[in-house]
């Protein structure tokens, strides 16, 4: 229910659920259909493509579409609770070896 209140594990059991439902329809199988990371631009079969949430559920980020891009395993492992910008610093780091 909106306004409700839950405590951090409720609600991010609740966008859990969601981002599972979401992976099930027909818009992400669209946006995975390409096999491209979102992160770092791979090409890889579209069925090893991994839900992740650009903005961390545990940093605040919703189960919404605008949040939700198709990443490798490697990138979504490695990017693991970073915002944008840390990951985006991280790589720019990587680069710069």
């Amino acid at each position: 229910m909106k306004g409700e209140w839950l405590p951090q594990e409720e609600w991010i059991r609740r966008e859990r659920e969601k981002a599972r439902r979401l992976r099930k329809t027909r818009w992400w199988r669209r946006k995975c259909a390409a096999g491209v990371c979102y992160y770092c631009g791979r090409k890889v079969p579209p069925h090893e493509l991994t839900m992740d949430h650009r903005i961390p559920l545990s940093q605040g980020g919703r189960s919404e579409k605008s949040n939700l891009v198709p990443a490798c395993k490697e990138c979504n492992s490695r990017k693991k609770y970073l915002l944008p910008w840390e990951w985006e610093e991280y790589l720019a780091r990587l680069r710069g070896r």
